[in-house]
């Protein structure tokens, strides 16, 4: 049996081009249409030129879920006081909350933030995100922290912090670990 064809990096081109169109629609949502063509195939011993072609649809669509957002903003902690009343209140409501200790001149802590907010979304109804800017804030509060690098990603739960992400390597592993160090205490 042999495939028809000019050249097999032409057809192969050809068909990874047709199979992979993808029609995104501006509606919210997007519509993904795969299509494979077939193939011609001759057999050459039988002496008769039957073709064999194969065509098939698939379709998915999927619509965005608008009742939830997808980012939260955090809110920053400017001082020990406001702190203690996050810690009091998450305390009646016995809801952890994540602090993201950073600074306005760190990269990898600006990029890691809008992360941390579609985090916050995926948590919404279970925990609130806060952030202190340890530049602009008193260092007794960075001192009760217990801060040493940045960016420090820290769970607190029952005015006590239970655990930490120190995020110094890639974003999304830092939100893996984060997502994990969440899922242990919810």
């Amino acid at each position: 049996m042999s495939i028809l064809a000019p050249n097999s990096q032409i057809l192969y081109r050809e068909i990874y081009n047709r199979e992979n169109q993808h029609l995104f629609l501006n509606s919210g949502g997007n519509l993904n249409i795969v299509k494979s063509y077939g193939f011609c195939f001759v057999d050459k011993r039988r002496g008769d030129w039957k073709k064999k072609i194969k065509r098939e649809f698939r379709i998915h669509a999927s619509w965005a879920d608008l009742s939830r957002p997808a980012a939260v903003e955090m809110q920053p902690i400017e001082s020990s006081e406001q702190l203690d009343q996050i810690l009091d209140s998450a305390k009646e409501l016995s809801q952890p909350i994540i602090i993201d200790w950073m600074a306005a001149w760190c990269r990898k802590c600006i990029y890691l933030k809008p992360k941390l907010e579609k985090l916050a979304a995926e948590f919404d109804t279970k925990l609130k995100f806060y952030y202190v800017d340890v530049n602009k804030v008193p260092q007794t509060l960075v001192k009760r922290g217990n801060i040493s690098k940045m960016p420090t990603i820290q769970l607190w739960k029952d005015g006590e912090m239970k655990a930490e992400v120190i995020g110094g390597h890639k974003a999304w592993l830092v939100i893996e670990e984060v997502r994990e160090m969440i899922k242990n205490f919810i």
